[in-house]
């Protein structure tokens, strides 16, 4: 008689969403040429829509152009692994036209990096010198706003380890 499969619990709507709340960092898939193509992104999260800046260059922006359905993945776990979560949520990404919606979501940006006094090197993932104080962030425009948009509860998915 063949094992029976452990299956990781689900985390509650509750669950994942602290998580989308507490973290800051996550991966992106997008649809690739031959294969998916994945790349981490720092976003902030207003308590409905997660945005992201990205750079006006590389794979990232071709990928969204050709396609901007993609799933998000957002994970922490202790350095053990003896607790871990993820949640994966599927949507679309549009990018952010709105003048004032543009230097809100830059705002949280700012407020988010100063926040969490994390170190200047984050600029150069966002096209800015580390160099540069982080209100070039509100200044220049090296990068979109991008935010994910039609994700369906029905459609997310949220495991964690056993325990706490």
């Amino acid at each position: 008689m063949p094992e029976e499969i452990f299956k990781m619990p689900r985390m509650a709507k509750a669950e994942y969403d602290r998580l989308v709340e507490e973290q800051y960092v996550c991966r992106i898939a997008f649809q690739g040429e031959k294969h998916p193509y994945i790349a981490p992104f720092i976003y902030v999260f207003d308590g409905r829509f997660m945005y992201f800046l990205s750079t006006n260059y590389g794979k990232k922006v071709k990928h969204f152009r050709d396609n901007p359905l993609v799933t998000v993945e957002i994970e922490h776990y202790s350095a053990d692994l003896s607790l871990f979560r993820f949640v994966a949520l599927p949507g679309r990404l549009v990018q952010v036209e709105d003048a004032l919606q543009k230097m809100a979501v830059r705002e949280m940006f700012v407020r988010l990096i100063r926040g969490r006094s994390l170190s200047p090197n984050v600029l150069s993932a966002l096209g800015h010198s580390p160099q540069e104080p982080v209100e070039v962030l509100l200044r220049d425009e090296k990068n979109s706003v991008w935010k994910l948009v039609n994700v369906k509860t029905d459609d997310i998915l949220g495991l964690k380890s056993h325990g706490p």
